[in-house]
């Protein structure tokens, strides 16, 4: 056996079909739900909303870190990867709410942050005591080059990526802040404890892992200064520790020494900054043994000027169409996509890519709709099932991420720029928009807390929340039940071919997904879904030349006028009642229809 590939009955690989036609549901603890009134949610908020996650129908339940931690970077700076830190409750907590989720047919993913560690995590404490320490190797230690940083690199979250160590005269690498000092995964000792602690979780009834960006893992030997914009205080690292030279080998081993033989069903999401169609055919081939999908971030950075989030630019929609079919095209025979629009570290759906004014709920709407029939697994962000927007943040100290206070800060003090200006470019897409409090109803706090919320409720909170919308039958939440529901009974959105179509068009997203399968009787049963989202609020046609849908079912669609597909309860068809090639603002419509040979 090679790291270049792995016996394919070793890897489960009949197992996938379950999370192709899964939908998973993320939550940041700390912004979901709070039962003791610090301010802060936790582990028994989460259990108290289990219904309602179970309502919706997500069968996955990603958690955001929970372990001990200084919440230097909330939560991402892991001090004991074998607890859970006080501020969300206990390890018996994290227990019940693993088994109320199974009891209800859904999963739990735990995210796995192995990149770097707390600098207060033991490993790093003993590291650091002295250069002859047994875990001195553990980490990226480096002396200094002409009595400063070892190279040139900068960090993600401003400022130089090393931190000079007073007591040991040397520099160590951390790749985020100061205190989320890099593992150095050359070292068997470290990958070793990383499979054994992950084997420890899953042992207690954890069902997968997604990995905090695992592709930087590997660095490339020598750490070679990186290139340096005009402009920047620091290099460009990313080309030495993004998809380094040993990343496949590092995560076919972790597959066989944590995943390969083990029942069950699990799930393995790798967060893959700068991770290319190419590379990740490789990582989610399930015939090497590596993760079943990936994240990846190129649609994300099509509003941002050469990749600067604080640099927003207008978004064409001919660009996500362009990233995302190509992914949809790459994965198409190997490996699998993941498919998102927000997470924890992305800036509001609705608010970004929708319009979050007058026409909010329909294109919220219309944004699950394009983005769960494409293929691949889809992730709800918590809040986003409700069309929560973007915060409006005044002050600087409204702000609680410290990637914008580190940039704040570098900006105006070394970069020469006023703090009307940082704030301004702050506003659109920093990382806090998507951290507010889940809008549960219109109490005082938005029923997140009955203390005072670790950072502020968004205001809309009187007419955005979840106590107005779970009974409400054309609501935002409503419509993602009837989304995920489709997902659930329609072969063809899990396992069938998609084809982008209006690929120039710069008002509808247009596509179809298709799939032949043997019928019992010997012949062959094709079901073909055309899917029209229009991203724009004005009226618009769709030309798709000879292709006739002329009595077509109607399966979903955004409107209330669209009758049984827009009521509540199961996902009923009929004939379109609305020109399937006249679009109304913000409109979805989802047609289909079938054959037999």
């Amino acid at each position: 056996m090679t790291v270049e590939q792995a016996p394919a009955e070793s890897l489960g690989t009949a197992s996938r079909d379950w999370f192709q036609g899964a939908v998973v549901y993320q939550i940041y603890p700390r912004s979901f739900a709070d039962s003791n009134g610090d301010g802060i949610g936790d582990l028994r908020g989460i259990i108290s909303k289990l219904d309602y996650l179970q309502r919706l129908g997500v069968d996955v339940v990603w958690l955001s870190p929970i372990y001990t931690s200084p919440q230097d970077d909330n939560g991402y700076d892991i001090s004991d990867y074998r607890n859970v830190d006080p501020l969300f409750g206990t390890l018996e907590d994290l227990q019940e709410l693993t088994d109320g989720l199974h009891t209800r047919g859904m999963k739990l993913v735990m995210d796995l942050v192995v990149n770097h560690t707390s600098d207060e995590h033991p490993w790093f404490v003993e590291s650091r005591s002295s250069k002859d320490n047994p875990k001195r190797g553990w980490y990226m230690w480096h002396q200094p080059r002409d009595g400063a940083e070892p190279n040139n690199w900068g960090s993600a979250f401003s400022g130089p990526a090393w931190e000079f160590d007073q007591a040991t005269g040397e520099y160590y690498l951390h790749i985020f802040s100061r205190k989320q000092p890099d593992l150095n995964w050359e070292n068997p000792d470290v990958r070793a404890a990383v499979h054994d602690m992950m084997n420890w979780w899953l042992d207690r009834g954890v069902d997968g892992f997604r990995m905090d960006v695992i592709n930087f893992i590997s660095k490339t030997p020598g750490l070679p200064d990186g290139p340096k914009a005009d402009g920047k205080l620091h290099g460009d690292g990313t080309p030495f520790y993004i998809n380094g030279p040993r990343i496949h080998e590092f995560l076919q081993e972790m597959h066989r020494e944590v995943f390969a033989g083990r029942p069950g069903r699990l799930l393995t999401v790798g967060e893959m900054p700068g991770v290319t169609v190419e590379e990740a055919i490789l990582f989610t081939d399930p015939a090497r043994g590596e993760v079943d999908m990936v994240f990846q971030f190129e649609h994300v950075a099509l509003d941002q000027e050469n990749g600067n989030k604080w640099r927003p630019k207008k978004l064409k929609l001919t660009e996500p169409k362009q990233t995302l079919g190509r992914w949809q095209e790459g994965l198409a025979e190997r490996g699998w996509n993941s498919l998102y629009w927000g997470n924890h570290d992305q800036a509001r759906a609705v608010s970004r890519f929708g319009d979050d004014g007058g026409y909010r709920e329909l294109s919220a709407k219309m944004l699950a709709g394009i983005l769960h029939l494409q293929r691949g697994t889809p992730y709800v962000y918590q809040g986003e099932e409700l069309g929560m927007t973007n915060m409006t943040f005044g002050a600087i100290s409204d702000y609680r991420d410290i990637e914008v206070l580190n940039h704040h800060r570098e900006a105006t003090t070394h970069l020469g720029h006023t703090d009307a200006e940082v704030l301004a470019a702050l506003a659109p897409l920093n990382r806090d928009n998507a951290r507010t409090p889940v809008q549960w109803d219109a109490s005082r706090n938005a029923g997140f807390t009955t203390g005072a919320p670790w950072i502020a409720v968004n205001p809309n909170a009187n007419h955005i929340n979840a106590a107005a919308q779970v009974e409400e039958p054309d609501s935002v939440y409503s419509f993602y039940r009837r989304v995920i529901e489709l997902r659930h009974a329609q072969r063809v959105i899990s396992h069938g071919d998609f084809g982008m179509l209006l690929p120039d068009d710069e008002h509808v997203y247009a596509f179809t997904r298709s799939l032949t399968e043997p019928g019992s009787d010997g012949s062959a049963d094709r079901t073909e879904l055309l899917v029209l989202g229009n991203f724009s609020g004005a009226e618009c046609g769709v030309e798709l030349g000879e292709e006739s849908w002329g009595g077509a079912d109607l399966v979903l669609g955004n409107y209330p006028s669209d009758g049984g597909a827009a009521a509540g309860g199961a996902v009923t068809g009929g004939p379109s009642t609305a020109d399937p090639m006249r679009l109304r603002p913000w409109e979805l419509r989802v047609l289909r229809r079938s054959s037999r040979r």
